[in-house]
């Protein structure tokens, strides 16, 4: 096969140089490279020249399709089967937008057009469903190919760590498929009651929900990462990640991205269009945690969205806050005992409570590979010694021209506890809309941002709110507490059904990888 061949969008490489021409399937499937390495495309795709004027009124799922079709092989997956599971994955949506823009009014936010997309009308209410709904669907069309092929029908072992949304959102999208198994693992005792009833209450006999004891998310994913490590074990098992380091995943969230711009922009793009200027840009601000939500808006604008900024709004676990200031470039793993207080910090947005974000490799290899001089090869040798670095001693650094090269497109700010409390209660009282604690954060961002780059306001600003905010009653009800407020009429009738609902779930009491293959073996469905 020649390079021609094999640098296209639709064949995949480890970040880590361990692994290339991997096809969508395979990337999808395994997950994790066998270097360790995260898989991203050869090449990014360009749009093509029209999409704004054939894409700005297509509906979510066949809008879905338009950019899916450029990441995956026609041979591969025919375009009209991938027609079907867009509309498969979407039809469980409640809202007929999929995910609706609205305006979001106050003055804190210094006369800005700044506006929020909503991601949480899938099933479990969060923007997780986005992606997840269409990954399990994709895990059992791959299934059912590799049947239909005439090798033996194949059997997959689905494993995801959780911080809340990722557990109850994979568990919808993959409960009861056909030779699949899912392992949930979150730390208990760190996810909101009703992350948590979401993922106990379902009964089908696939799903097994694992509460580990006396760990933190990143305990639960470095299970993970060490199971698929284990050569053998994964093997036998046929391991496949449900979380965001799974590429198929960072697509599916590319779209809304798209949606929501065209929802955003609206006459004054056709009217630029129509006379031949550029295209307006717009801003995004994004609560993140393991880094895939803002990735796949990188994404977007790598392949042509007119994207202005991407904030990057973290809370008090703020390792890419760190690593973005002007003099900074080190991406520093806080430990327990750091002088900073370190270690992992509970919430109110615990979702965001991450210490390492993972999808970061991504971003890194990708500038690595783009700046004066870069090239695959190099970049995958220096993401190799960076994640070496990160293992052995909590921190790697990069050099100027790839934090410069960062920086030309993210820019990010930290929130505190009491800044998303207010933020929330600021913004009822000026308009009676409801947001949730990680929604909170990626607005008070804006707000942030505003004061000291007032130029901002040039250009809407669209920020993604990641859940319902049904889902953080704490955390809301603290807010409003004193107003007249009441939670129950947020309440969706699903969040309510799920306090009757029977719980099961599998306690487990360390953050181990025997403790979680002694659960497998004693619980596999198939």
């Amino acid at each position: 096969m020649t390079s021609a061949t094999i640098d296209l969008p639709t064949r995949y490489r480890s970040t880590r140089g361990g692994a290339s021409n991997v096809s969508f399937g395979t990337a999808v499937i395994s997950g994790l490279a066998s270097d360790g390495g995260l898989f991203v495309p050869h090449t990014i795709p360009h749009l093509p020249p029209d999409w704004f004027t054939k894409w700005r009124s297509l509906p979510f799922h066949q809008l879905a399709t338009e950019i899916f079709k450029l990441y995956v092989d026609p041979a591969e997956i025919p375009p009209a089967d991938l027609a079907k599971l867009a509309e498969r994955s979407y039809s469980t949506f409640t809202h007929p937008d999929v995910t609706p823009v609205v305006n979001l009014k106050s003055a804190s936010t210094s006369g800005a057009d700044v506006r929020v997309l909503e991601l949480f009308h899938g099933p479990t209410l969060a923007f997780k469903d986005v992606a997840l709904q269409f990954v399990g669907n994709l895990f059992e069309y791959l299934l059912e190919k590799e049947a239909r092929e005439g090798s033996v029908p194949q059997k997959l072992t689905v494993v995801g760590a959780t911080s809340g949304d990722t557990g109850s959102a994979a568990i919808y999208g993959l409960r009861g498929k056909k030779n699949i198994d899912v392992y949930i693992l979150f730390p208990n005792g760190r996810v909101s009651p009703v992350q948590e009833a979401q993922m106990t209450a379902v009964p089908d006999h696939n799903v097994h929900c694992l509460a580990v004891d006396n760990a933190s998310f990143d305990d639960c994913q470095a299970v993970l990462k060490n199971l698929f490590a284990d050569k053998e074990w994964s093997k036998a098992h046929r391991l496949a990640a449900v979380n965001s380091i799974n590429w198929a995943r960072i697509l599916a969230q590319i779209t809304y991205y798209f949606a929501a711009y065209f929802q955003t922009v609206g006459d004054a793009a056709t009217e630029a269009v129509n006379n031949g200027q550029d295209l307006p840009k717009v801003a995004f601000s994004v609560p993140t945690g393991n880094f895939g939500d803002v990735l796949a808006g990188f994404y977007a604008a790598q392949m042509g969205l007119p994207v202005a900024r991407l904030l990057i709004a973290t809370n008090a676990n703020d390792i890419l806050h760190r690593f973005l200031r002007p003099d900074s470039g080190r991406y520093v793993r806080l430990t327990a005992d750091a002088s900073q207080g370190g270690g992992c910090v509970p919430t109110y947005s615990p979702a965001m409570d991450i210490l390492v974000s993972s999808n970061f490799e991504r971003l890194v290899w990708f500038l690595a590979s783009t700046v004066p001089g870069g090239n695959a090869a190099a970049a995958s040798a220096q993401v190799a010694g960076w994640m070496r670095d990160l293992s052995s001693s909590g921190a790697f650094a990069v050099g100027s021209e790839v934090l410069n090269s960062a920086r030309r497109l993210f820019e990010s700010q930290r929130v505190d506890d009491a800044e998303t409390l207010a933020t929330i209660r600021r913004h009822y009282d000026a308009s009676g809309y409801v947001l949730d604690p990680h929604t909170a954060v990626g607005v008070c961002a804006v707000e942030k941002e505003l004061a000291i780059t007032p130029e901002l306001a040039k250009v809407p600003i669209v920020c993604l709110a990641t859940a319902h905010p049904a889902k953080f009653s704490e955390a809301v009800s603290e807010a409003l507490q004193g107003t007249s407020f009441n939670f129950d009429t947020i309440l969706p009738e699903s969040v309510k059904a799920l306090e009757n609902m029977p719980k099961r779930r599998i306690d487990v009491s360390g953050a181990t990888i025997d403790n979680v293959k002694k659960v497998v073996a004693s619980t596999q469905a198939f």
